[in-house]
C-alpha cells in the first residue's frame, strides 16, 4: 500500500552539516543536491564511484574513507542512508530515528522517515513530486510539469517579493518583444509562451494571438494598441513611450505582436527605444504570416523549378522595382486595398495577365478563406467575394501548387474556396 502521510515541506540546509552514508551514484546524486542547497556534506564510504570521488577530489565534501559509525550522526540536521547495504541503512535509519534527525532511507522506501522527491528547477521555481513510492512515476510527472512551465502553459509570474532579488524595483523591468505568429494560439515559439507566462503587463496589437491573452491571470495589465488601416488609434510614439514606462516602473513587460517583431512589424523602432532609455530588450522571433498564411493554403513561397525566390513587400509601397517574372513570388501584407493598383503593375512588368494570385484571409484562423485568380482577374474576383484585410497576397506560379488550385489555372476564373487548414 502506497504510503499517503506525507507532510511535504521544503528544507533550507545552507550552511548546515548533513551525512551521507555510501560512496554509489545514488549517494553521489544526493551529495551533489545537497551540495547545491548550500549544506555542508560529510559522506561516510570506504569505496567510491566515480561521480563521488569527483565531489570529493574536488573538495566539495568531507569524506570519511571507513563504514559507518554510530558517532557520525552527531550534530548533523538530516542523513541520506544510500549505501546500498540494507543491513548498513537500517542502522543508519535508527540511530537518526533515536536522535530524532530526519533521514532518507534508500533500502526501504516503506519505512523511510522521509522521501526524496523528484525535483525540476525552473528559475527560482522547484517542483517536487512524491509517487507513492514509485520513483520511475515521480520523475515522469516531474518531467511533464517541468515541460509545463518551460512551455508557460503554467504561469510563473511572482504575486509578491520573497526578497531584495525578486521585488519589483525602478529601473529593474524588462521588455520582450514576441512575435505571436499568423494568429494561432498554437503557433507562438515557447519561449515567446513562456514569457507571457512571466509578464506584468502585455501590450497588445490586434492581430497578435489574441486567444493568449485569455490564458493570463488577473494581476497582468493588458494594454490595448491596435492599429487597424488607416487608423492608428495609439501612435507609435506613445507605444515605444508605454513600453519604456512600464519597464522603468519595474514591470515585465511583453509587447504581444503579430507574425514576427522584425518583419513590417516596427519592432526595431520598439527595440531602440527600449535601449535609448537603458531598459533591457529582448526579441523573440515569430512565425512570419508572410510565410505561415501562404503555407496554410498549400502554397510554399519558393517551389523547385517554379520559383527559388521570393520578394516581401507592404501591399502600400511601389511595386516597380520588384524583379520581373512568375518565377519570382511576390507576397503583399496588407494589400487588400491597394488590389487595383498593385495588380496592373505586376502585371505590366512582365509577368502577364495569366500569372496565378492567391489571396488568404485570416490565416489559420476559423475563418480563414482563400481567393485564387489571375493578375488579370483576381481585382474582380476580389471585390466580387467581399475579401478583406488582415489578408496575404501571393503572387507567382507557386499558387499552382496550391491543392485549391484548379488543373486549369493558366486560363481559368477560379473564385474563392474553402480553406484546407484552419485553427479554432
Amino acid at each position: 500500500m502506497a504510503i499517503v502521510d506525507l507532510y511535504p515541506t521544503s528544507l533550507r540546509l545552507l550552511g548546515r552539516p548533513v551525512l551521507v552514508v555510501g560512496g554509489g551514484t545514488v549517494a553521489a546524486r544526493r551529495a551533489k543536491a545537497l551540495l547545491d542547497a548550500g549544506a555542508h556534506v560529510t559522506l561516510v564510504a570506504q569505496l567510491l564511484s566515480a561521480p563521488a570521488r569527483e565531489l570529493a577530489d574536488a573538495g566539495l565534501l568531507s569524506w570519511q574513507a571507513r563504514a559507518y559509525e554510530s558517532a557520525d550522526i552527531a550534530g548533523v540536521w538530516y542523513v541520506v542512508a544510500a549505501s546500498g547495504d540494507t543491513a548498513t541503512d537500517a542502522l543508519v535509519a535508527a540511530d537518526a530515528e533515536g536522535n530524532r534527525i530526519w533521514c532518507v532511507n534508500h533500502s526501504d522506501a516503506a519505512e523511510s522517515a522521509a522521501w526524496t522527491p523528484a525535483v525540476a528547477t525552473v528559475e527560482d521555481i522547484k517542483v517536487a513530486v512524491n509517487a507513492g513510492g514509485d520513483p520511475l512515476r515521480a520523475v515522469a510527472i516531474r518531467n511533464a510539469i517541468a515541460a509545463s512551465l518551460e512551455s508557460g502553459d503554467l504561469p510563473l509570474a511572482r504575486f509578491r517579493g520573497t526578497g531584495e532579488g525578486h521585488k519589483l524595483n525602478p529601473g529593474k523591468g524588462r521588455v520582450a518583444l514576441v512575435g505571436g505568429g499568423p494568429g494561432a494560439e498554437e503557433l507562438i515559439t515557447v519561449r515567446g509562451r513562456r514569457l507571457l507566462a512571466e509578464a506584468d503587463v502585455v501590450v497588445a496589437d490586434r492581430l497578435g494571438s489574441r486567444g493568449l491573452l485569455e490564458t493570463l491571470g488577473e494581476h497582468v495589465v493588458v494594454i490595448e494598441v491596435g492599429k487597424t488601416p488607416g487608423h492608428h488609434p495609439v501612435p507609435q510614439g506613445e507605444i515605444n513611450a508605454i513600453l519604456v514606462r512600464e519597464a522603468l516602473a519595474g514591470k515585465r513587460v511583453v509587447r504581444l505582436k503579430g507574425g514576427d517583431p522584425y518583419v513590417l512589424g516596427r519592432g526595431g523602432e520598439e527595440a531602440i527605444a527600449c535601449r535609448e532609455h537603458g531598459v533591457d530588450v529582448e526579441v523573440v522571433p515569430g512565425v512570419t504570416s508572410a510565410v505561415s498564411v501562404p503555407a496554410a493554403a498549400g502554397i510554399p513561397v519558393t517551389h523547385r523549378g517554379l520559383a527559388k525566390a521570393f520578394t516581401l513587400i507592404s501591399g502600400h509601397e511601389e511595386l516597380e522595382n520588384v524583379p520581373h517574372g512568375s518565377d519570382h513570388t511576390v507576397i503583399l501584407l496588407m494589400g487588400v486595398g491597394t488590389l487595383n493598383r498593385s495588380m496592373p503593375i505586376l502585371e505590366a512588368a512582365g509577368r502577364g495577365q495569366d500569372c496565378p494570385v492567391a489571396i488568404i484571409e485570416n490565416g489559420y484562423s476559423k475563418d480563414q478563406r482563400v481567393t485564387i485568380g489571375t493578375l488579370g482577374t483576381i481585382v474582380s474576383l476580389a471585390q466580387a467575394a467581399r475579401v478583406r484585410n488582415p489578408a496575404v497576397v501571393v503572387v507567382g506560379d507557386v499558387v499552382r501548387v496550391s491543392p485549391l488550385a484548379p488543373p486549369e489555372l493558366a486560363t481559368a476564373n477560379y473564385g474563392t474556396r474553402e480553406t484546407i487548414r484552419s485553427f479554432s
